[in-house]
């Protein structure tokens, strides 16, 4: 691939902009001679303003979601690409969400712009459970453990089945969630089903990959392909 549209690929700007900083000087080697359009050096020794760039396709990456943030790039107020460098808004394929978490959801979120990644992730046949912890208005009474595990809960509009989930206590008004699926506001929905009100709700696993305690809120890393590989190990096997 051409430098110029290596580096608008990767977001770095549109193709014409991307010429005019190699022309000034900005793209440069590992030794810091600087490079001319018809140069392609291995991607690990190309330099922009001194940095590294950033991984090719595929990339995949996790972000410590905060409340307070939508998952859409036409959603109003603050979306999740704000918390990532602009360029990665910019990449060609996208950086797109590995499914979502809604504004008021916190916590684990997959991003990547490999397509076929993303959907083996979030199709239900694919297994990878997805673990949620809530915190809940009331204390629990007993009954939502089996009513989860049924496979009969139905939500309020809707009139297919929830498939099992598992409800594992934490405290008297703390739960952990297993989700085999990932339909619009799920965990809050069953809650309510169930007498309850989830007041904050926290992503903390997929799969197998769980969200690191030295990753704070609004930070984000590379995930390297053994992280990738554990959201698959985490598959549901009831």
């Amino acid at each position: 691939m051409k430098l110029v549209k290596l580096l608008a690929n990767l977001g770095y700007g549109s193709r014409k902009e991307v010429q005019r900083l190699i022309r000034s000087g900005a793209v440069t080697d590992d030794t810091g001679r600087p490079l001319s359009e018809s140069e392609v050096p291995a991607h690990d020794r190309i330099r922009f303003r001194g940095e590294e760039l950033d991984p090719p396709s595929p990339l995949v990456l996790m972000l410590n979601k905060p409340c307070g943030y939508t998952c859409g790039t036409d959603d109003p107020g603050a979306v999740i690409y704000d918390l990532l460098p602009e360029r990665f808004g910019q990449r060609n394929p996208a950086l797109s969400p590995v499914g979502r978490l809604d504004k008021d959801t916190s916590g684990l979120l997959l991003m990547t712009d490999d397509g076929q990644l993303l959907h083996r992730i979030i199709h239900p046949k694919s297994g990878c459970l997805k673990v949620y912890h809530a915190t809940l208005d009331r204390p629990l009474e007993g009954h939502e453990g089996p009513l989860f595990a049924s496979g009969e809960l139905v939500l309020r509009n809707e009139t297919k089945p929830l498939l099992p989930a598992r409800l594992e206590v934490v405290g008297e008004k703390e739960a952990r969630v297993i989700l085999h699926e990932g339909r619009y506001h799920q965990v809050r929905r069953m809650f309510a089903a169930a007498g309850n009100h989830v007041l904050d709700l926290r992503r903390v696993a997929i799969g197998g990959l769980a969200l690191p305690d030295d990753l704070p809120e609004g930070e984000w890393r590379i995930l390297t392909n053994e992280e990738t590989a554990a959201v698959f190990a985490g598959k549901n096997t009831d």
